[in-house]
């Protein structure tokens, strides 16, 4: 009879546990603290815009360069007429007025500079600017033609007329060549032209005029950069079998 009522017991304890081990359970997922859900960093959008040059100046008026000679009339003030060159760092010095900045300037813009800088010790000053020596245009011309070099730009011409001025193409001279143009923002613009159909008397737009600054730039054939590679022995030897026909 003992025996039974101990079965019987340890039958009862395992129903309890078994019973509560849930219910434990659950109340620790209710009391535990939810973990912190992880985000993804925010990625900025990247943007695709391509930019472009801004559009050529139409006449664009000159600008003063570095080493041009400007020569000041002071029509009421004759004692402050001046000659002054532009310093390498772009400045001018002016009698009685100081210093002033006048690279990449146009000549009515320079006239208002030093008008401003001479209020200080004239009233209402009247001055009149004149380019005593300028930077002449001039174009270049690099690559396979007979003189490259750097000429003055004298009058309207196109590039082949420019290729004619240096020399003309040299036999290594491919007719395709790049026209490069710097604007007064600081792009660069690249163009390819192929001279080869306007000499052969077709597509007569192909050739572009020049503009001063412009340089070109004449490659070389491709044939020509293999050949340097060729032995002399197996070029005269070809040349030898051409000759014997």
């Amino acid at each position: 009879m003992l025996r039974r009522c101990k079965a019987w017991s340890l039958i009862a304890l395992f129903l309890c546990l078994a019973v509560a081990t849930p219910n434990l359970q659950a109340q620790e997922q209710r009391t535990s603290p939810t973990a912190p859900t992880a985000t993804a960093p925010a990625v900025s959008p990247v943007s695709n815009e391509v930019q472009v040059p801004p559009p050529a100046e139409r006449n664009p008026r000159y600008k003063i360069q570095r080493t041009d000679v400007l020569e000041l009339t002071f029509p009421l003030s004759t004692e402050f007429n001046q000659k002054v060159r532009v310093q390498p760092d772009g400045y001018i010095s002016l009698q009685g007025a100081g210093s002033v900045l006048v690279l990449g300037l146009t000549l009515p813009e320079v006239s208002q500079a030093i008008k401003n800088a001479y209020f200080k010790v004239l009233h209402d000053p009247i001055v009149d600017v004149n380019l005593a020596e300028f930077q002449r245009p001039y174009f270049i011309v690099t690559g396979q033609v007979g003189k490259p070099g750097q000429y003055d730009l004298r009058s309207d011409i196109t590039v082949s007329e420019a290729i004619a001025i240096a020399g003309g193409f040299m036999p290594t001279a491919k007719t395709e060549v790049y026209l490069y143009h710097r604007d007064a923002t600081g792009w660069v613009q690249a163009r390819q032209l192929k001279l080869k159909d306007f000499l052969h008397g077709k597509n007569v737009n192909e050739d572009a005029g020049m503009r001063p600054g412009d340089m070109i730039f004449v490659p070389e054939k491709t044939i020509t950069k293999i050949r340097k590679y060729i032995p002399y022995s197996v070029g005269t030897s070809v040349y030898s079998a051409g000759a014997s026909y």
